[in-house]
């Protein structure tokens, strides 16, 4: 029988939230409420789910050739920290238990090992993985604010290859574009505090 989810966890997951916190994926939603998820981490996804909707956005507008799902982006980007309802702990603090955690919860709700890959590769990403879950791990720290070197790089060297750019040309580029994302951060910061860990 599913949980009857918390009128808190409903609201971090429609309540209007500005332009860049759209509803999440009808799909992960529904996931979300039917897991009774911890209204923080609804919170949280909708934040990371609206950087990388834009992210996705900006990618198809300035680099047309790149070979990307974003349907899968939104998705990934929505569930990327589902394993936190099996780890709570891991909302206030470190670790990577929900990682794994959240591939086979996934997994266990229908969702293809294609979708569910996002749990366990947005924390950790080396030059094998697609430029799908560089993006859904970009946002996970653009959301923030939070700049990683080495995971631009990466994206960096990706989109240079499509649009036929010198990798300053496109670092330039999407330095500005994450100057742009990085300006809401706050406002992301300040939605998410509002909502509990706890149900």
């Amino acid at each position: 029988m599913a949980a009857v989810p918390s009128s808190t966890l409903r609201r971090a997951l429609t309540e209007h939230g500005g332009p860049d916190l759209p509803r999440l994926p009808e799909r992960a939603e529904l996931l979300l409420m039917d897991l009774d998820a911890p209204p923080r981490l609804g919170a949280h996804l909708r934040a990371v789910h609206g950087v990388a909707r834009e992210l996705a956005d900006w990618v198809r507008r300035s680099y047309g050739g790149a070979e990307f799902d974003p349907d899968a982006v939104l998705f990934g980007a929505a569930t990327h920290d589902i394993g936190k309802v099996l780890h709570p702990e891991e909302l206030s603090g470190p670790g990577s238990a929900h990682e794994l955690a959240g591939y086979q919860l996934l997994l266990e709700h229908g969702v293809t090992a294609e979708l569910a890959r996002f749990a366990r590769t947005h924390a950790t990403w080396t030059e094998a993985v697609g430029l799908e879950d560089l993006l859904v791990s970009l946002a996970d720290k653009i959301w923030k604010g939070k700049r990683v070197p080495d995971l631009e790089h990466l994206v960096v060297r990706q989109l240079a290859a499509v649009g036929g750019e010198q990798p300053w040309q496109v670092f330039l580029a999407l330095d500005d574009e994450f100057g742009r994302l990085a300006a809401g951060a706050d406002r992301r910061l300040v939605f998410q505090s509002e909502y509990p860990i706890v149900t």
